[in-house]
């Protein structure tokens, strides 16, 4: 089979280079390592994906997708859009909130707590199964009833039970015959919820919504309307198109923007730890320079010869090109083979190490989530590829032209 006389040479070189015991290691190190970081940039890659929409999941499962609120704070006469709210395209739940800071004490303890009324009636459509009843049922909250429902977090941390009395206390004062003195009111504890995210369930309890009005004095209005929608990712546009529908005297924001900073946070970390990783790439390639610029230091020679036999310079570099991309080509497929049975395999690994070795990745006490999560995004690993595979050609560059520029008669002199 006939073979382009660069190939040819190119692959030759490559062989021959084992010869050479220490080329040939530098040659061997920098396959190795481009491998391993392709390899390990890919599975970060995915472990972040899969970090991302863990978190995304669990704090959108307790907030509202799209929240519609008054301008000042609160939302009077909230049941006249109620109905148009609840026909606008993805909108699956539709409910009524109060939202107010306060303190929460047992009498030996203090804590404060972002209070939530809710109306159980109109609760369960907006609410996620990431958030788990342990005990205790919406329903249970009733009007007058001055019952609580608490983080499970919050209730260790406040050492209460179903059934043990707490005072919420609202940081408003009011003038009474003994002075003026903060609104105070016992609630009975009703239930306990997790939601699989620490600071949500140590800092928020749910009361009936006509209770969190009678102690807030805020008559019939509320804080503002929760909106869950089928498809989390048509809250951006839904948010835009009801701002423009309701008017300047209603504020609509969604998800994406009240959370912003938190999953921009989380994109930038992934971003810092792809360019950290891909400095292994780029020692690896940094390896596959020297070999190459050793091997032509090796070759001169041979390459006085080629060029006096009429080989074209452009043609020396195309040899010297076809080695170090065998080596940067190989080490790329491999390393994107390796990376992505790893990242499909990484939760079944990682529980095997931890079950083996006794140690957990993620402790549920200091982690949003216990397992290591992986989601495989093919993008990611086409641009691992394509940026090892360029970055190979650009350190195989300089010593493929330098090879070109050798001198026949400077370099047959002394042979």
């Amino acid at each position: 089979m006939f073979k382009p006389l660069e190939l040819f040479i190119g692959q030759r070189y490559t062989h021959s280079q084992r010869r050479n015991r220490f080329i040939s290691f530098i040659s061997f190190a920098s396959m190795l390592g481009i491998i391993l970081g392709v390899m390990v940039l890919i599975t970060i890659m995915s472990v972040m994906n899969g970090l991302e929409k863990e978190l995304r999941a669990r704090i959108l499962g307790v907030v509202a997708h799209v929240t519609v609120s008054g301008t000042d704070g609160k939302l009077e006469g909230w049941s006249e859009i109620y109905e148009s709210l609840a026909q606008a395209n993805h909108v699956i739940g539709v409910a009524p909130y109060i939202e107010k800071q306060v303190m929460l004490t047992n009498d030996s303890k203090l804590r404060g707590v972002q209070v939530q009324g809710i109306d159980p009636a109109y609760q369960e459509q907006v609410t996620d199964p990431v958030l788990e009843l342990l005990e205790g049922q919406y329903s249970d909250l009733t009007p007058r009833g001055y019952g609580i429902i608490l983080g499970v977090g919050l209730a260790q941390s406040l050492q209460v039970y179903p059934g043990d009395k707490v005072t919420l206390v609202v940081p408003q004062v009011q003038v009474t015959p003994a002075g003026i003195l903060p609104r105070v009111r016992r609630f009975t504890v009703l239930g306990l919820y997790t939601s699989g995210v620490p600071e949500f369930d140590n800092m928020s309890a749910f009361v009936h919504i006509d209770d969190a009005a009678r102690l807030f004095k805020l008559g019939e209005a509320v804080s503002g309307i929760r909106l869950r929608l089928d498809d989390l990712f048509a809250a951006r546009l839904l948010a835009q198109q009801l701002q423009q529908a309701l008017g300047d005297a209603y504020s609509v924001k969604d998800w994406s923007h009240e959370h912003a900073g938190f999953f921009r946070a989380v994109r930038m970390e992934k971003l810092a730890m792809s360019i950290i990783l891909f400095m292994v790439i780029t020692v690896a390639l940094f390896n596959l320079w020297a070999s190459l610029a050793m091997g032509v230091n090796e070759k001169e020679a041979d390459i006085a010869i080629l060029r006096t036999l009429g080989m074209e310079p452009k043609k020396i570099t195309r040899v010297f090109m076809v080695q170090g991309l065998i080596i940067g080509t190989v080490g790329t497929v491999l390393g994107v083979v390796f990376g992505v049975l790893l990242s499909l395999n990484i939760e079944v690994i990682i529980v095997f190490l931890e079950n083996t070795f006794g140690f957990k990745v993620f402790p549920a006490d200091l982690f949003y989530i216990s397992e290591v999560p992986s989601e495989l995004h093919w993008k990611d690993v086409c641009l691992v590829a394509i940026a090892a595979f360029i970055a190979a050609i650009i350190a195989t560059r300089s010593p493929a032209r330098r090879a070109a520029a050798i001198q026949p008669a400077e370099s047959l002199r002394y042979e």
